[in-house]
């Protein structure tokens, strides 16, 4: 007697779905060697063969699903991006730039989200800004991932500018440039860890500069 329809497609979607965990789990696998090796050995030392062996899978695999030492690149960036919990960082800032009135309590936040994001992130971009001095794949990616932050600043500075927050005779312009400073990887680098500060004295210092040049006084 022939199986139920219904039984063939529990069975599909439960292939379908055992397969994604797999690839998940694989793709983290890969992302996290990665991330060890350009961080212990640099981008110009880490092969692909190196990843694939660190991570358990065939370069092939690495290769098919990132493309190449950059879209590994991307990949720990975004992951970094994403914070901590089951929410994204940037869905989390967007929400509440849309539901809080108070301005001050918008960048306090920033700051909050600053202390989950910052050490996830900081370290990939600086060693990208490292490697952009000697090769051109890297100083590309720079470019990129600089104006993917300078994009999220403008969009930022937009609200608050929309919202009625900024400080009279501060363009929205001038607003991003200074968002753009204070989520720099250089500033980072400078204070945390060059200098040692903590993640929260790192936050408020950047809250506190926000708070002073782009709200009114």
């Amino acid at each position: 007697m022939p199986p139920k329809p219904a039984a063939v497609k529990r069975r599909r979607r439960y292939d379908a779905t055992s397969r994604r965990a797999r690839a998940l789990h694989k793709q983290r696998a890969i992302v996290d060697a990665a991330e060890r090796l350009f961080l212990r050995d640099g981008f110009q030392a880490t092969t692909i063969p190196a990843v694939a062996a660190e991570a358990g899978v065939s370069q092939e695999t690495i290769y098919k699903t990132f493309g190449s030492k950059t879209g590994l690149v991307r990949a720990i960036r975004e992951r970094g991006l994403a914070g901590e919990g089951p929410v994204h960082a940037e869905r989390r800032s967007n929400a509440l730039q849309k539901e809080e009135r108070d301005p001050r309590r918008v960048i306090e936040g920033w700051g909050q989200l600053t202390t989950e994001v910052a050490p996830k992130v900081m370290p990939i971009l600086l060693l990208v800004a490292a490697g952009a001095t000697t090769d051109a794949e890297m100083a590309r990616l720079r470019q990129e991932l600089d104006l993917a932050r300078l994009t999220r600043m403008r969009r930022n500075a937009r609200t608050l500018a929309r919202a009625g927050h900024l400080r009279a005779g501060m363009r929205p312009s001038q607003a991003a440039d200074l968002l753009w400073a204070c989520s720099s990887p250089e500033l980072y680098d400078l204070l945390v860890r060059r200098r040692g500060w903590a993640l929260t004295r790192y936050a408020r210092f950047i809250v506190d500069v926000m708070i002073a040049g782009l709200l009114p006084r």
